[in-house]
C-alpha cells in the first residue's frame, strides 16, 4: 500500500493564492503559544516559517509539543484573522488550520535558543553545530556557500574546464606552512602529508595535456589560527596550459563575478583594477590594500631634504624616508593623538609626528616650532590639507614607515562591514623574500616563473616574479602565478635558494622529471572560498561560513577532536610518543 508523503508543500512558500488548499507540511516547532482554547505554532522548514493553528480539543497532542519537535501535519490554508496579519513574514497573510499532526521526533531541552534574535556563545554553537544550522545566520551561510560554489563550478564548466580530483595523501614537501602529517601503517616510519594545495599535481595535469583544470579543493596547513585561517580550508583551484597571467585573471574574474551575483545579486564591474606590489606598498603600506577609502601614504622626504629637525634629518641621512597620511578631520584630543603615537611605537616606529591644521591654516603640533615655513607649506601642499585635517608622519626605513602608516590607515579609515566590494589584482611580486639571516625564501613558491632569469640569478633580492594576488577589501583572496615549465630554469631557482641537486632530487625529483617531457607553458590560481564567503556575507570570521570549523585552539567542541589514541593504534603505526608527552598526558589523566 502506498504511503502518504510526509510533505506536499514547504511552509515558507505558502501565500494567499493557496487559501482553501489542503497541504501536508513537515518541519520543526520554532515557537509554541498556548492560548487555552487554541495552540499557535510557528512551523519552520528550510524555506521559512508559517503559523499553524491547532484546536487541542480535537488534537490533544497539541499540548505536548515543545520547541524543536520535528513534526508532520495536515491542514487547510486560510487567511489570518483581520488585524493579526504579519507583514514582516513572507507567509504573514495566511495560516494553516491543522486537522492532523504527527510527532516524528521529540527534542531534548535546547542548549541555546534557535532564534537569530538570541545571542549564543560560539563554543556552545560549535558543540551543537547541527542545531546552529537551524538558526537563520548559519542556514543562510550554508545556502550562500552552496550557491557560490555552484556558480563557480558553472563558470568553470562554461569555460571548458575539466574537474579533476587530486590526491589528499601525498609526499611531504614542506614549503612555507607546516605540513599536516599522516603516519603509514603499511610502511612504518614513513608519513604521508595532507596537501597544502594541489600545486604540483595540477601542474602535472598540464604536462599530461589536460589543458584546463579546476577543482573545489580541500587543503591543509598546520598554521596558527586567526579569524581568516583554519587548519583545513576550501579553495577554487585552476590551471591552464598556454596561458599568460591575463588569461588566469580573466577566468578568475568571471568565476568571482558569478559567485558575487549568486550570493549578493550584484553585477561586479570587470575587469578588476591592477596594482603592482611596489605601488601597493608605497601607497597603502600593504600588499593587500583596502581600496574602499583614500588616506593614501604620501612620501614627503623631498620637503625635508635640508631640514634642521633632527627627527626627520637623521632618518633621511640614514637612507630612510619621511612618509605620512592625511587622516582627515579626526577631531582627536591631545590624549587621543598621543594614543596614536603609542600605537605607532607598538608597531615598531621610533615615534609618530602629528600635525593638525587650524582654522587659519597654521599647524598645531609639538614639532611645528622645529620646522621651517617652507616645510610647513610643503606639508599643506603635499597632503592637500584643509582646516581640521590631521597629518601623521613617520620617519624611518621605507619598509617600516609603510607598515606603520598602513596599519594606522586601516585603524582610522577602514569602513565597517563589507557593503562595498573593492577588488584589485596585486602583481609583480618579488621572486624571493629575504629572511632575517639574509637567506632567501620563495615569496610564493619555488615553481613561479621569474620575469627575467638573468635578474633572478644576478640580482635575486630585487628580481620580479610573474606572480599575482587577488585582494578584496584588504583581504587576500588567493594567489597565483605563471609556472616554470623549463627544467633548467627550475634548477636555477633551486640553485639560488641554496637547494642542492641531491636535495632537489630527494624532495621534488618526481616532479622535475615530468618537466622534461614537453611541458607546455602554464599558469594558475587558487581562490579561498571561505574568505570570499565571509566577506560577501559580512561575517567577522571564516568560522561563521564553514560548516564544521575548529576553534582558535584547533579543537572541534562537537567531536572533541583532536583526541588521544590507544597504545594499540600507535603500535600498529610504528609510532611512539616522546617521554615528556607521555608524562604530560599521564598528569592530565590523573587530574581528570
Amino acid at each position: 500500500m502506498a504511503q502518504e508523503p510526509l510533505r506536499t508543500d514547504y511552509a515558507g512558500e505558502l501565500a494567499a493564492d493557496r487559501i482553501g488548499d489542503t497541504v501536508r507540511l513537515a518541519g520543526w516547532v520554532a515557537k509554541r503559544r498556548d492560548h487555552g482554547g487554541v495552540v499557535f505554532v510557528d512551523l519552520r522548514d528550510v524555506k521559512g516559517i508559517v503559523q499553524v493553528v491547532i484546536d487541542p480539543t480535537e488534537i490533544p497532542a497539541a499540548h505536548e509539543l515543545r520547541m524543536e519537535y520535528c513534526v508532520s501535519l495536515v491542514g487547510e490554508v486560510r487567511p489570518r484573522m483581520e488585524g493579526t496579519e504579519n507583514p514582516d513574514m513572507p507567509t504573514g497573510a495566511v495560516e494553516v488550520g491543522v486537522t492532523e499532526i504527527t510527532v516524528l521526533s521529540a527534542s531534548d531541552p535546547l542548549p541555546f535558543m534557535i532564534d537569530d534574535r538570541a545571542d549564543a556563545d560560539e563554543l556552545i554553537r560549535l558543540e551543537y553545530r547541527y542545531l546552529d544550522f537551524r538558526r537563520a545566520p548559519m542556514a543562510a551561510a550554508l545556502r550562500a556557500r552552496g550557491a557560490a560554489v555552484h556558480a563557480m563550478r558553472s563558470a568553470m564548466a562554461d569555460g571548458g574546464f575539466l574537474e579533476v580530483e587530486t590526491p589528499t595523501l601525498i609526499a611531504s614537501t614542506p614549503e612555507g606552512a607546516r605540513d599536516m602529517l599522516v603516519p603509514s601503517r603499511l610502511r612504518q616510519g614513513e608519513f604521508y602529508a595532507l596537501p597544502q594545495s594541489p600545486q604540483l599535481f595540477k601542474q602535472l595535469l598540464m604536462v599530461g595535456g589536460v589543458d584546463r583544470y579546476y577543482q573545489i579543493a580541500r587543503c591543509y596547513r598546520d598554521e596558527d589560527f586567526r579569524s581568516d585561517r583554519q587548519l583545513e580550508f576550501t579553495q577554487l583551484d585552476i590551471e591552464g596550459s598556454f596561458w599568460t597571467a591575463a588569461d588566469v585573471q580573466s577566468t578568475i574574474e568571471t568565476a568571482i563575478a558569478a559567485a558575487v551575483k549568486a550570493v549578493r545579486g550584484l553585477d561586479v564591474s570587470l575587469p578588476f583594477g591592477r596594482l603592482t606590489y611596489s605601488d601597493a606598498l608605497d601607497r597603502f603600506g600593504s600588499d593587500k590594500p583596502d581600496l574602499r577609502f583614500g588616506m593614501e601614504i604620501i612620501d614627503v622626504s623631498s620637503v625635508f631634504a635640508v631640514t634642521e629637525f633632527k627627527g626627520f634629518g637623521g632618518a633621511l641621512d640614514a637612507g630612510g624616508v619621511v612618509r605620512g597620511i592625511n587622516g582627515g578631520s579626526l577631531g582627536l584630543s591631545r590624549g587621543g593623538l598621543d594614543g596614536l603615537v603609542a600605537d605607532a611605537q607598538a608597531l615598531g616606529a621610533k615615534g609618530l609626528a602629528w600635525l593638525v591644521v587650524e582654522d587659519d591654516g597654521t599647524w598645531r603640533s609639538p614639532i611645528a616650532k622645529f620646522l621651517s615655513e617652507a616645510e610647513l607649506d610643503g606639508l599643506l601642499a603635499g597632503f592637500d590639507a584643509k582646516p581640521g585635517d590631521t597629518v601623521l608622519l613617520v620617519a624611518d626605513t621605507a619598509k617600516l614607515a609603510g607598515a606603520v602608516l598602513g596599519s594606522l590607515r586601516l585603524q582610522l579609515g577602514r569602513p565597517e562591514g563589507h557593503e562595498e566590494l573593492a577588488f584589485t589584482w596585486v602583481t609583480d611580486f618579488p621572486v624571493f623574500d629575504i629572511n632575517e639571516d639574509g637567506s632567501l625564501a620563495p615569496a610564493h613558491h619555488p615553481f613561479t616563473q621569474p620575469v627575467s632569469l638573468e635578474d633572478m640569478v644576478e640580482r635575486p633580492e630585487t628580481a620580479i616574479a610573474q606572480a599575482y594576488d587577488l585582494v578584496l577589501n584588504g583581504s587576500e583572496l588567493g594567489s597565483g602565478s605563471v609556472r616554470i615549465h623549463d627544467p633548467e630554469v627550475q634548477a636555477k631557482v633551486f640553485e639560488v635558494l641554496g637547494i642542492s641537486d641531491e636535495e632537489a632530487q630527494s624532495r621534488f625529483g618526481w616532479f622535475i622529471r615530468a618537466l622534461r617531457y614537453g611541458t607546455p607553458p602554464h599558469a594558475g590560481f587558487a581562490v579561498g572560498v571561505d574568505r570570499l564567503l565571509a566577506i560577501l556575507l559580512e561575517r567577522e570570521s571564516i568560522r561563521d561560513v564553514i560548516p564544521f570549523p575548529k576553534t582558535q585552539r584547533g579543537i572541534d567542541p562537537m567531536t572533541s577532536s583532536p583526541t588521544r589514541v590507544t597504545d594499540v593504534q600507535l603500535r600498529e603505526l610504528g609510532v611512539d610518543l616522546r617521554p615528556e608527552v607521555k608524562a604530560k598526558l599521564a598528569k592530565e589523566a590523573a587530574e581528570d
